[in-house]
């Protein structure tokens, strides 16, 4: 899972599908965009335990918002070309972004930044985020599937109700509700809902979100997740520096939230130092890393971008697609 195979896949770099650049050649990208985000508002989007510094977002997502905002601002034209050869006005559908890596890789705090940074350019005001977390079944289900220690992998997801959203946000529909997921309750929460309605850009982020779908017997063929986006995001790293990452978030998640009773994890708090740690490195090899190995990491080389973070949590190479 080096930077190697990323860039030659076997074959010469020269032949390879991305085009690499270092942090510091890709941060050059950003020419004179200026930085819309204060220290504080950073603060707040990022998740339990990340690291990430203003450097980093000008270096590697002002850029990235830049180049998305050329791409949405192309396709905004292709409708009002169409528009015109048609004779009558097209409606204007959702650019969709897809942001996929592994668990504790750092997608959720990559997919807010993203998010409030493409809100603040001026021809694409409205942007809406959902994640995929959403649209796992609820754990009663999961629970008479035999698939709690499977959950996250893509048999635990309800992929037919996340096809019918994303169709239903492609098509321009008003108020289209996605279910909310609480890491709190390790569950679906009844009743709550997220609604997306006509956004500018979507962003879509999820572990699973590059997979082919594959129909059990008898299912009638559909669409795959990715058929839907305009632009896919892999974030990257290597295996041994996500688990350490993944260990890191479980023993604060200990000290903190896992200590409030009606939290689904509150067991775990009653764990010494040595037993937590023993068994996060069991659910990260029994659970994730078997994930990851199978279902997400297969999947790296269909996004059109590969963000690739050091072992210091900051992202060092950037991969981008050729056209």
């Amino acid at each position: 899972m080096s930077a190697a195979k990323i860039e030659a896949n076997g074959n010469s770099a020269s032949l390879s599908p991305f085009r690499h650049f270092t942090a510091e050649d890709w941060g050059r990208l950003r020419q004179d965009t200026p930085l819309p985000l204060s220290a504080a508002e950073l603060e707040e989007l990022k998740g339990f335990g990340e690291r990430i510094s203003l450097d980093e977002v000008s270096e590697i997502f002002l850029p990235l918002s830049r180049l998305l905002n050329l791409y949405v601002g192309e396709t905004q034209e292709l409708y009002r070309v169409t528009s015109n050869f048609l004779g009558r006005a097209q409606d204007k559908v959702p650019y969709i972004i897809g942001v996929a890596g592994s668990v504790a890789v750092g997608k959720s705090t990559m997919a807010r930044i993203l998010r409030t940074l493409l809100a603040r350019w001026p021809n694409h005001p409205k942007v809406d985020l959902i994640t995929t977390d959403g649209f796992l079944y609820p754990n009663r289900v999961l629970e008479e599937r035999g698939l709690m220690q499977r959950k996250g992998f893509p048999e635990s997801f309800d992929i037919k109700r996340l096809i019918r959203f994303l169709s239903d946000v492609k098509a321009g529909s008003a108020r289209v509700e996605a279910p909310v997921y609480s890491h709190f309750t390790y569950d679906i929460l009844p009743g709550d809902a997220v609604v997306v309605d006509r956004p500018d850009i979507l962003v879509v982020e999820g572990l699973n979100v590059l997979q082919p779908w594959k129909p059990a017997e008898g299912d009638e063929p559909q669409p795959f997740v990715s058929d839907f986006f305009d632009f896919s995001i892999y974030l990257d790293a290597d295996e041994e520096a996500i688990r350490r990452w993944y260990i890191e978030r479980f023993l604060s998640l200990r000290r903190t939230s896992f200590k409030d009773p009606a939290a689904y994890f509150h067991r775990y708090s009653k764990l010494t130092e040595d037993e937590a740690v023993e068994t996060a490195d069991s659910i990260w090899t029994s659970i994730n890393l078997a994930n990851l190995h199978k279902n997400i990491l297969p999947t790296r080389q269909r996004a059109d971008l590969i963000l690739r973070k050091g072992d210091d949590h900051r992202i060092r190479d950037v991969y981008l697609r050729k056209l």
